[in-house]
């Protein structure tokens, strides 16, 4: 069998701009999901690269997602208390969680102070829930699984050269190393589990990304465990929002806005 990798490029001159229009996208998404199937489930992830999105979420965009009925789910958590400076919950509360009419109870952290870490993980797969099997019509987990990457190709904390890009049964690993700063252990979802979205999407910015997103491009069809971005791939296409800087150098069929 050919696999055959779709990915739709969207470049926009800088990351407020892509942070936007992933902005307009999520709305449509969520409304679309409530209305179809009551709820909408979208996974979140770290780092600086969404907190521009965020911050429209939680000011300007507050009152057009439908909060009451949409469930967030986290790509992945540094094995710190929620209240840490490096938590990514805590960030993510900081900075829209808290300020949106969302119901706690459909606020779903990974239990990051967990110990051992492995138990932490073993909690939120549960919450998760077990893999569908996509290839028979199963419904995905998410609706929307919103990642980065970083300048090593990772996402989530699915690190270059780690154990946990070859899992492929759990939906939720610990990773006791981090391959970056800072330095401490993680949990994360599985490349499987973050490929059971029905839109699975990357906000990439910064020149320092780009030789990164060059390699994932070039990947084999099937994943590159060296750039682990590139094993992420749902039944659809990715849809990747990138800055000019990260897309300088990419393949022309993009959508120039």
């Amino acid at each position: 069998m050919v696999l055959r990798v779709d990915r739709r490029l969207h470049v926009f001159p800088d990351l407020g701009a892509a942070s936007a229009a992933l902005a307009d996208q999520l709305t449509r998404r969520a409304i679309e999901a409530v209305d179809e199937r009551g709820r909408f489930r979208w996974v979140i992830s770290g780092g600086r690269t969404p907190l521009p999105l965020f911050e429209l979420l939680g000011g300007p965009r507050a009152l057009e997602m439908p909060w009451p009925d949409t469930d967030i789910f986290f790509a992945d958590e540094r094995c710190v208390p929620p209240d840490h400076p490096e938590s990514n919950f805590g960030a993510a509360w900081a900075q829209f969680l808290s300020k949106v009419p969302i119901p706690r109870r459909r606020v779903h952290r990974m239990p990051g102070e967990a110990r051992p870490i492995g138990e932490g993980a073993r909690r939120y797969a549960r919450k998760v829930g077990p893999l569908p099997n996509l290839a028979t019509g199963a419904p995905p987990l998410f609706d929307v699984v919103l990642l980065g990457i970083g300048p090593d190709g990772h996402t989530a904390s699915l690190f270059p050269g780690q154990a946990a890009t070859g899992q492929r049964r759990r939906t939720v690993v610990a990773v006791p190393e981090a391959g970056q700063p800072p330095h401490v252990p993680r949990l994360t979802l599985t490349a499987p589990a973050l490929s059971s979205g029905r839109n699975v999407w990357f906000l990439v910015a910064g020149a320092d990304k780009r030789a990164a997103l060059a390699r994932i491009f070039r990947a084999d069809p099937a994943g590159d465990a060296a750039v682990p971005a590139s094993l992420v791939q749902p039944p659809g296409p990715t849809e990747w929002f990138l800055d000019a800087a990260a897309a300088r150098g990419l393949p022309t069929n993009r959508d120039p806005r």
